[in-house]
């Protein structure tokens, strides 16, 4: 598991039913574990230009770190692929996302590099877009464990957009959210 990820997903472990309220905590809709449309180029078109990054990102069971960061995105490549360059200065903290489509089996890849090691951090998480929200979804282990954890990409409008990470231990019914980011168009 990519050590990343790691700190997250058992973060997600201790998140007890009492922490979910609101909207960010809502389940996805079990329409997610269906086979996504076939990706086109543009899928991520939305995400291009600069944007301010609410973040939450659960430490442990009820304590939520909260912290502002930026991104400045761009497609290249005639919509192929999406490039993130994200930015949380007060934890002098960057890292890249990237996004490719491949032509072939229509089926989006999403890549991420922290800047402090310089190189990509796992093999890509699969994907597509499923009733007008991107999912991303991987099969993984926690210890003997075996877990999905989903990258989601939801609430997209002209000037926000929000992006979820959670874990589910029960084949996807229910999903513990531990990172959650609301953008907005700076």
């Amino acid at each position: 598991m990519n050590p990343d990820r790691r700190l997250v997903v058992n973060a997600g472990v201790a998140l007890g039913a009492a922490a979910l309220i609101g909207d960010a905590f809502a389940q996805p809709s079990p329409d997610y574990l269906a086979p996504a449309a076939p990706g086109k180029p543009g899928d991520f078109d939305f995400l291009h230009g600069e944007w301010k990054i609410a973040h939450q990102r659960l430490k442990s069971p009820g304590e939520w770190d909260k912290f502002e960061g930026e991104a400045t995105c761009w497609s290249i490549l005639g919509g192929v692929a999406s490039v993130e360059e994200l930015r949380i200065p007060a934890r002098d903290f960057s890292g890249m996302g990237l996004r490719t489509l491949n032509r072939e089996t229509l089926v989006w890849s999403d890549y991420w590099m922290n800047a402090k090691f310089g190189i990509v951090g796992s093999e890509g998480v699969t994907g597509g877009f499923v009733n007008g929200d991107g999912v991303f979804l991987s099969d993984d282990q926690d210890g003997d464990t075996p877990i999905k954890v989903i990258g989601l990409w939801d609430k997209i409008t002209k000037t926000s957009c929000r992006w979820r990470q959670g874990v589910s231990r029960d084949g996807g019914k229910r999903w513990d959210w531990n990172w959650i980011m609301d953008w907005t168009r700076a």
